[in-house]
């Protein structure tokens, strides 16, 4: 195998990393939020499910939950989803993972926040959905992005546990470049390690643009 057609390779697996990563983010970070306001929530029964759900997400591998949302419908109820379900599997086990870490977050960043500022926003007739979205949410997605950051540089990284059930990303892509007879197996490691840093690297550049774009908060 030339090198060109191991970097082609490698490119393919890098896309299906890249919408991993992307799908990802898209639904976990709103659906952190919605976890949030449940793991606040005054409501007892509402807060100590969101609590274990958290917890769980929390305290069990990444890996174990991809093998559960695959597995499960056909060991646990029979069903084969139909569709390319291996793929869909692995974005619901990315995004419930990681709604629960950005819920945690997000609660930090929340209680942060004087109380006294939410009472000012009361006097001043601010609703609670004003107060929230002009004041509260701007000062908060200030202080949570550091936080934010190393989640979503780890989750650049976690896209390759996608392979325990199959998904052909650039980590898999690797493992059969290295596997495969006549070619350049330790070129090929390298090759797929500076995609990684390559990619952390734009994240964290983009998020470092981000935070600095949000400054003017304090």
């Amino acid at each position: 195998m030339s090198f060109s057609v191991m970097l082609q390779q490698l490119a393919g697996g890098m896309l299906v990393s890249i919408e991993i990563f992307f799908v990802t983010l898209l639904f976990s970070l709103p659906l952190g939020l919605l976890i949030c306001f449940g793991r606040m929530s005054r409501n007892k029964v509402i807060r100590t499910i969101v609590s274990g759900y958290i917890s769980i997400m929390r305290g069990t591998p990444l890996m174990l939950q991809l093998m559960v949302v695959f597995y499960g419908p056909k060991l646990l109820l029979g069903v084969t989803v139909p569709g390319n379900w291996r793929f869909t599997a692995v974005i619901v086990a990315f995004v419930i993972n990681y709604a629960a870490y950005f819920a945690e977050i997000y609660r930090g960043g929340l209680e942060s926040i004087p109380r006294g500022q939410y009472e000012a926003a009361q006097v001043l007739g601010y609703t609670k959905a004003q107060t929230f979205f002009k004041i509260i949410l701007p000062q908060m997605v200030k202080r949570v992005i550091p936080a934010v950051t190393n989640e979503v540089i780890t989750l650049v990284k976690d896209t390759s546990l996608a392979s325990v059930i199959g998904t052909v990303e650039m980590f898999t892509r690797a493992k059969q470049i290295v596997a495969s007879p006549n070619t350049p197996g330790m070129l090929a490691l390298v090759a797929a390690g500076v995609f990684y840093y390559v990619f952390n690297y734009v994240v964290a550049f983009a998020m470092e643009k981000w935070e600095q774009a949000l400054r003017y908060y304090r």
